[in-house]
């Protein structure tokens, strides 16, 4: 797989190029001092080591993410060590203890297990070095200095009206269709993985809207799964998506039931039930109202095809913009501009946030959203392959 791709074109780096020019007016000296080394921002002024722990390589939106965060602070003038872990607790366990070692003066973390990192961020607040949460909120620490994300009740938000898009309930703003079809729709609810805690609030965000559906008999769930815990999907793998899916059918969709819908909240989770209703005989031109996120050119390029009716554009090259930005304030000694300061609650403390907004993909708005800002080129989606560089 490869280490780079859109992020790393000639398009990125002029912006983290701009990014950096901005953080260095905002810090009038350039990268700040660490607070972990104690220096000051003239001693550090070609900047310290920043590491950056991402989960895995096995997702391409991980790989666009730890790469985009690795340019914006290399320009910013930073080293960083940027490490995946592969979805292993202990293997993410131990880099973390490395980058502490070796004398990381920040840590921008995206947890595999939110609840796991205790030891290695006791160990970063021993040695002052500032700790911001990437993406998944880390759980049940105290040493947790702030966090960066997407408004992820509204992806599921999101998620579920773009379902409702599908089933021609809601038009794209939400609201109800005049002479909507009264249904009832058959649907099946899928969960990301419960020991990530965005993965809830994907999940309470959907089920705000999909719920007064499910009360009045609009949908259906004939599996009758309706609890986070029985539509969860462990570490969000494709196959595991895929393999619930053929039970789904085969436990409920004997008889000559069509499902009409899947809230799916990842766009690996979705390309895996689509494979399951592929060998269960639904054609591509047949398929149920689909949802994703991510916008992984994969999907995107299911989209387009008209097999995968949606997907959540998450742009990782502002997500990543607003972490440099958040390093360089805590390695300042400032506190980093949040937006939200109340909800996002990690048992411990309220961790103050920056959230950045959401847009949903349908086929009709890929150029405008994808293409025109250079997140995927046109050629890739026409292909569903990522350019390598």
């Amino acid at each position: 797989m490869a280490n780079k791709l859109w992020f790393s074109r000639a398009t990125a780096a002029v912006a983290a190029g701009a990014l950096a020019f901005t953080l260095a007016a905002c810090g009038g000296e350039g990268a700040g001092g660490g607070a972990g080394a104690g220096g000051g921002a003239e001693d550090d002024a070609e900047g310290g080591l920043v590491g950056v722990a991402m989960p895995t390589e096995t997702s391409e939106r991980w790989i666009a993410d730890g790469d985009a965060v690795q340019s914006g602070l290399e320009e910013a003038g930073y080293e960083v060590d940027l490490q995946f872990a592969g979805d292993d607790i202990p293997t993410q366990q131990q880099q973390i203890d490395a980058m502490i070692n070796a004398g990381a003066e920040a840590l921008v973390i995206a947890a595999i297990d939110g609840t796991a990192l205790a030891p290695q961020l006791e160990a970063a607040a021993a040695a002052e070095i500032p700790v911001i949460s990437y993406d998944r909120l880390i759980r049940d620490s105290e040493n947790v200095d702030f966090y960066v994300s997407f408004d992820n009740f509204q992806v599921g938000v999101a998620q579920a009206n773009a379902l409702l898009v599908g089933l021609g309930l809601v038009d794209e703003e939400g609201e109800p269709v005049e002479d909507a079809p009264k249904g009832p729709f058959n649907v099946e609810l899928f969960a990301g993985s419960l020991d990530d805690n965005n993965a809830h609030f994907f999940w309470d965000g959907a089920m705000s809207i999909l719920e007064p559906y499910i009360e009045d008999g609009t949908l259906v769930v004939p599996s009758e799964q309706t609890d986070i815990e029985q539509t969860a999907t462990q570490r969000w793998l494709q196959e595991k998506a895929q393999s619930r899916m053929e039970d789904l059918l085969t436990a409920n969709y004997g008889g000559g039931e069509k499902v009409d819908g899947v809230l799916a909240p990842y766009d690996g989770l979705s390309r895996g039930i689509i494979e399951a209703l592929r060998s269960a005989g639904y054609k591509d031109d047949e398929m149920p109202v689909i949802t994703g996120q991510d916008a992984e050119i994969a999907s995107v390029k299911l989209i387009a095809d008209g097999v995968q009716h949606s997907t959540i554009f998450k742009d990782t090259r502002l997500l990543a913009e607003q972490a440099v930005v958040a390093a360089e304030a805590l390695l300042a000694g400032e506190e980093p501009e949040a937006n939200n300061t109340e909800d996002y609650d990690n048992g411990v403390k309220v961790v103050p946030a920056y959230l950045l907004p959401v847009v949903t993909i349908y086929e009709d708005n890929i150029e405008s959203e994808l293409v025109e800002t250079e997140y995927w080129t046109a050629e890739e989606v026409e292909s569903g392959v990522a350019e390598e560089e």
